[in-house]
Parts: C-alpha cells; structure tokens; sequence
C-alpha cells in the first residue's frame, strides 16, 4: 500500500534543543496511528512540522505523493490536513455553531448558501455530541466539551488526515468512551494521527504506535509489542502507567 504520509530526515532545532531529529516516519491510509512518549519528547512539534505550522531545518514531508515540505499551512489544509491544538483554541466568543460553520464555508467552492453551510455544520457537531449545544458560546462550554468542538471544526473540514493532538484531555470517563467509537466511525473516511496520554484510549484505537523520545523514534509497533519493548517501558510507559495509577 502507497504511504498517505512520509517524512525523511525530518528534523526542527530551536537553538541548540534538537526537537525533532531526524525522523522518518510513514503513515498508511485509513489507519490509526497512536504518537506516544513522555513530555518534551517532541511529539507535538514532529505534528506541527506536519502540518505546516513550523518549517522544518531539514528533511522532507510528502503527503499523497506530494511533496508539500515547502508548502504554507493553509494550502496542506485545501489538500486534506485538519489538525485540532493540544491547547484548545476555539473562537470563545462564537457560538459552537459558527465555530464550525468557519471551516464548513472552507470546503465549499459552490453553492455557498445558508443550507448547506448549516447542514455541514450541524453534522459534524452531531458527530461529537455536541448537536444540542450548537447556539451556546463556545468559552461557556465545559473544557471537555470544548475539546469536543475543536475535533468537530476538524471534521468540517472533511480531511483526509486529521491530525489529533490530546483529544479525550478533560473528557470524563463516558465521554471518552463516545471518543473511541467516534474515532473508529472517523477511521472509515479518513487517516488519524493521534497524540496521548492516555494509554487505554491508545492501546484501544492504534492499529501501530510510534513511541519518541528526545525527538527521535524510540520504537515502532502494534500494541502488544510496544506493551513489550523493554526501552520503551523505561522511557516511558511505566511513568505513564505509575501516573494513571
């Protein structure tokens, strides 16, 4: 199968922090792919060279056979990357409806009317749970509902990858539980790149986990031998597992 996402030798300094370095890295279409490690592993950072909102010191990222290492974030958007912050970064003072129907005009190069920005709109925030607080102002919704909302601007934009950076972080446990399936139902249209903690959630979803550590992959595989690579489990997930405890 033709990689959605490659990147070769990819790497970011910030000064002398090597944040990500030289990393390659391929992602499948239609896969759940789990990005996992302690704090300041970089993480967020290989997710934001991906989606363009740094420029990488070397290497190259190519999505759909493209190479897009140049290309600004907004046209990596028009080609179907929709990435959601790990700081939530909702428009406070809209409601949740126009906070998605944003990205819905987006997707939309005809026949731009009233009905079918509100029909977009109100399916995807159907999709999250969140239909029934559609007219509510978005900085009065609980953080975990807020969190919900910006995976619901993710999905208007109907990506082909959809890139989710802590998405259940202050979701209660039966919120969490619709966020699985929610990401399973995803998973049929679209390819998901996911940042976690929360190593249920990980190890439910996540057909293969990457696991970095101090910019660089640690360990690549599925579950059960990421679960059994003894690096990985002095990196990281004993801390992880002690933490949830």
């Amino acid at each position: 199968m033709t990689a959605l996402l490659t990147t070769k030798g990819l790497s970011r300094h910030f000064g002398g922090l090597r944040a990500v370095d030289n990393v390659d890295f391929s992602l499948e279409p239609g896969e759940i792919r789990a990005v996992i490690g302690p704090n300041g592993a970089g993480k967020t950072t290989f997710v934001s060279l991906v989606c363009g909102r740094y420029a990488p010191t070397s290497g190259s990222i190519v999505f759909d056979g493209e190479d897009i290492t140049a290309m600004p974030a907004h046209l990596r958007v028009r080609r179907g990357i929709a990435y959601t912050f790990q700081i939530t970064s909702v428009f406070a003072n809209l409601s949740a409806y126009d906070n998605v129907a944003l990205p819905v005009q987006r997707t939309l190069t005809d026949g731009r009317s009233r009905g079918a920005v509100r029909q977009g709109a109100m399916e995807a925030l159907e999709r999250v749970g969140l239909a029934g607080r559609a007219h509510e102002q978005a900085g009065t919704l609980a953080y975990g509902h807020q969190r919900l909302l910006e995976v619901a601007m993710g999905l208007a934009l109907r990506p082909r990858l959809l890139i989710l950076d802590e998405p259940t972080q202050g979701l209660s446990d039966g919120e969490i539980e619709n966020f699985i399936a929610l990401a399973r139902e995803i998973a049929r249209d679209a390819t998901i790149l996911l940042i976690e903690h929360n190593m249920p959630v990980v190890m439910a979803l996540a057909r293969r986990i990457s696991v970095f550590n101090a910019g660089r992959i640690l360990a690549e595989g599925s579950p059960a031998e990421i679960r059994a690579n003894a690096a990985v489990q002095e990196a990281y997930l004993g801390t992880a597992q002690e933490a949830e405890a």
